[in-house]
């Protein structure tokens, strides 16, 4: 299996310390991701033999960004542990070993890069993919989606209030953590349904039930020990290797250690669009983005805590709140467009020009320039976003109803 090819070269770097250059074990690294991030999305396709399709896709978003945990979490952690051992706050380029940007900066950056990353690409990309094959006018989503959207609704809004302050604390974890936990059990309560395995997955679960499982238990295995081994050492190769590209380290954990890791996610939801099924492939990238804005954020004041030994929440600087803030601005001009649970092409091709407009801008402007940069982008998503969900404001309302109160059991069929 091709996954599996991939993973054996970084991971056997990685169990025998064998010293090689940072871009060389950069690259061993991200492949490794690449191919554990693929058995990971095909053990939790084949879930949905046994349990709720909602329940398996909400887990196959959840494990799906298994990476990001681990790359943001380790940072959150070493900014902590700096607290705790030289008394300063996260600013130490001791406690990184290499780089500029204290450790908490890059833990921020990398949830942050993916997040753009899954809404900029992901979602528009699944319906200019849908549109290139069928040329129509865009993807519509079930009325079940609208559960995970009134979620990352929810989610989004409190996120949006972070930019204001100057840590990310425990409160907000509980708050974004207790969201998750009231969409797990929202989900839950979804019906079983025959699910359209794909690829692998299909020729597993075509398998009896003891036998899939045997096979697909030593993959789920090995794919999550390849990430908890290789994406942090992934996350330091990429900073190690910043002066012999000439980039920094926040761009480079930003934008390069997500890309590595949403790959597959973006891959298999283009396959679903490839092989017109759009809104499935639309769904599962919504969920993990809900996964994202809550478990994620919600996790990494609970780490940094721990190590340093304290009850502070993760520091912002003027750096960290300027990306938050374009991140949740960006996720409520995304909610906006799926505010009447279709996006069309013109949507989507204005969601990725944005994206791309604002990566570019912001990449190549001379740092001084990026603060006003971030602002003026945010602005621009949440004045266009304010604007489409004032035309569309009926069919939200409806969506919101249907995602926090409407039975399961009534969302198969049109409102």
């Amino acid at each position: 299996m091709i996954a599996v090819a991939i993973t054996a070269p970084g991971l056997a770097v990685r169990l025998g310390g064998v010293h090689a250059a940072p871009l060389l074990r950069a690259g061993l690294y991200g492949a490794a991701i690449v191919g554990a991030s693929l058995l990971l999305a095909w053990t939790a396709e084949l879930a949905q033999l046994d349990i709720s399709p909602a329940v398996a896709i909400g887990g196959l978003a959840l494990v799906a960004v298994l990476p990001e945990y681990v790359v943001s979490n380790a940072f959150a952690w070493r900014g902590g542990h700096a607290v705790a051992r030289f008394g300063s706050a996260c600013q130490s380029a001791a406690a990184l070993g290499a780089g500029h940007n204290s450790p908490c900066t890059l833990a921020l950056a990398n949830l942050l890069g993916a997040n753009r990353l899954l809404v900029g690409i992901g979602w528009s990309g699944v319906v200019l993919i849908s549109w290139y094959r069928r040329r129509r006018r865009g993807v519509n989503l079930g009325r079940e989606h609208a559960v995970e959207l009134s979620f990352l609704a929810l989610a989004t809004l409190w996120c949006l209030s972070l930019p204001l302050r100057r840590t990310v604390t425990m409160l907000d974890s509980a708050v974004l953590l207790g969201i998750f936990v009231a969409y797990g059990i929202r989900v839950a309560q979804a019906p079983a349904e025959e699910p359209e395995l794909e690829g692998t997955a299909s020729w597993l679960g075509n398998r009896p039930r003891r036998q899939r499982w045997s096979l697909a238990l030593p993959l789920l295995c090995l794919a999550t020990g390849t990430i908890f081994l290789c994406a942090d050492a992934f996350a330091d190769a990429l900073v190690a290797s910043g002066s012999t590209l000439g980039a920094s380290d926040f761009f480079l954990i930003q934008w390069l250690a997500p890309l590595a890791s949403e790959a597959p996610e973006l891959v298999i939801a283009g396959i679903y669009a490839w092989r017109l099924r759009a809104a499935t492939g639309l769904g599962a990238i919504v969920s993990s983005k809900v996964n994202q804005w809550t478990v994620l954020v919600g996790s990494l004041p609970f780490t940094y805590a721990i190590a340093s030994s304290t009850r502070h929440g993760l520091p912002l600087g003027s750096l960290e709140r300027g990306e938050l803030l374009l991140t949740a601005a960006q996720s409520v001009f995304g909610l906006a467009l799926l505010g009447n649970l279709e996006v069309t092409t013109v949507e989507a091709a204005s969601l990725f020009g944005l994206f791309v407009a604002e990566f570019a801008s912001i990449s190549l402007s001379p740092a001084g320039g990026r603060t006003a940069l971030r602002i003026g982008f945010s602005v621009v998503y949440l004045v266009a976003g304010g604007a489409i969900l004032l035309v569309k404001r009926r069919d939200t309302v409806a969506l919101v109803r249907d995602g926090f109160r409407t039975p399961y059991a009534e969302l198969g069929g049109p409102r």
